[in-house]
């Protein structure tokens, strides 16, 4: 599957556009939902009276995008391809000031960063560690295209969702939530909000409307922002779960090829030298079929698969290789190295 970069940090995928929410001229916003109840108004006006203070503007040199206050000591929680090549930045508050900021530390495996300000007295926003349920209200704040502090709401549509095709490029987008609240350009960064004005979900990702979509926006959630800015600041980098292997899609092509049985699963492209895949026995040319016994079709699959798990952890993997039977082998995850994938 093939992803090509479009300005601004779009990512045409296959027959579909994914784009990450940063504001650009070249984005569309996604189109308002076309189906289902309106969300009750009080609702999301009582959400955006409590949360609309903790969400900020963040400006770079290359556009904008948004944030939301993790600290009263001035720490902004944001993406990380809204500061991306950019160490000071902007930041405008609901209450009109704007300051200068300092990009903290920042995390390309999550898309999340870390932004100080000076300023102290702010209103940190509250996080829910547990995933909302689908068909929640959720209400989503940001500035897309600019537009500081714009509301939106809906429901949750999905949870552990991948974005088919976005592995070949980015590891982040996988195990996200899914809503059909309008998320467009200058929104990454930004906050969906359950009914108690608590994030569920940091803005990430949508896809727009020429792509046919109605409504397809993505966030990454609560639990997974937390517990990757508690790492930022305590050590200035997160740790994740490493399998050693790098994880390709698997084409009726090269299932002839290679003379398998059936075109399912992930192909195994690279294997790295003393990692844990290696330690396990695995090769370059095997397809990993399941995880802990749960299938991997794609490798955006396992990816989200890796991601809800955390170094040290032993993992079952089932593998095929080419002229043998299926194999199950427990390997034990470490922490992924600097710059691996």
């Amino acid at each position: 599957m093939t992803i090509t970069a479009v300005r601004g940090g779009a990512w045409i995928i296959v027959a579909a556009v994914v784009a990450l929410t940063s504001c650009t001229e070249a984005a569309q916003p996604a189109a308002p939902p076309t189906t289902g109840a309106p969300p009750a108004t009080g609702a999301v006006t009582s959400v955006a009276a409590l949360a609309q203070p903790s969400v900020v503007k963040i400006l770079t040199a290359g556009g904008n995008g948004s944030g939301v206050v993790y600290g009263a000591d001035g720490l902004i929680l944001t993406n990380e391809h809204v500061v991306r090549g950019a160490q000071a930045v902007q930041v405008a508050f609901a209450d009109g000031q704007r300051v200068p900021g300092t990009v903290r530390a920042v995390d390309v495996v999550t898309d999340l960063a870390l932004v100080q300000v000076a300023r102290t007295g702010l209103p940190p926003a509250r996080f829910q560690p547990q995933l909302p349920a689908v068909g929640e209200l959720v209400v989503v704040i940001g500035s897309p295209l600019g537009f500081e502090n714009s509301v939106t709401a809906g429901v949750v549509s999905g949870l552990h969702r991948e974005i088919p095709g976005s592995a070949a490029e980015t590891q982040a987008l996988v195990d996200l939530i899914q809503t059909d609240a309008p998320i467009s350009p200058g929104s990454s960064g930004g906050a969906v909000f359950n009914a108690a004005g608590e994030v569920v979900g940091i803005s990430e990702a949508y896809i727009p409307p020429q792509a046919g979509a109605v409504s397809l926006g993505f966030a990454i959630p609560a639990a997974t922002a937390v517990d990757v800015a508690e790492q930022l600041m305590s050590t200035g980098r997160a740790r994740h779960a490493f399998a050693g292997l790098e994880p390709a899609q698997l084409t009726p092509q090269i299932a002839a090829q290679l003379r398998l049985p059936r075109a399912d699963g992930v192909i195994v492209a690279a294997i790295a030298d003393g990692g844990p895949a290696a330690a396990a026995g695995l090769r370059p040319g095997d397809v990993v079929t399941a995880l802990d016994g749960t299938t991997v079709r794609t490798p955006e699959e396992f990816l989200g698969q890796l991601r809800r798990r955390a170094p040290g952890d032993t993992v079952t993997v089932t593998f095929h290789r080419a002229g043998g039977q299926d194999v199950r082998t427990p390997l034990t995850l470490t922490d992924r190295p600097a710059f691996s994938s």
